[in-house]
């Protein structure tokens, strides 16, 4: 069973920070792509960023140069690191993650963690 586990988040002020983190865990051969999504109320779900497992990265523009998505492949965890957070960044984000089992590739999520930015 593999499991995401997210952590982070919460209430910051406009012009804050904030920094989430996910780690898989269960009978994980490897990791391919690792993601972060955000869905806002009302919204559809986006997709904010993306993480090879060789460490290429890609952001949505609304977040290019203020939001970065690392991982630590030992451990099995992708991070994102949130500054200069805006009222509009306020979502449910969620982890997302291409794993590599024993005689598949399987796409699995996270539970989703709220942040929200007050202005």
């Amino acid at each position: 069973q593999v499991q995401l586990v997210e952590s982070g988040g919460g209430l910051v002020q406009a012009g804050g920070s904030l920094g989430l983190s996910c780690a898989a865990s269960g009978s994980i051969f490897s990791i391919n792509t690792m993601y972060w999504f955000r869905q806002a109320p009302g919204k559809q779900r986006q997709l904010v960023a993306t993480i090879t497992s060789g460490g290429s990265t890609n952001y949505v523009d609304s977040v290019k140069g203020r939001f970065t998505i690392s991982r630590d492949n030992a451990k099995n965890t992708v991070y994102l690191q949130m500054n200069s957070l805006k009222p509009e960044d306020t979502a449910v984000y969620y982890c997302a993650a291409d794993i590599v089992l024993e005689r598949a590739v399987r796409a699995y999520w996270g539970q989703g963690t709220q942040v929200t930015v007050s202005s």
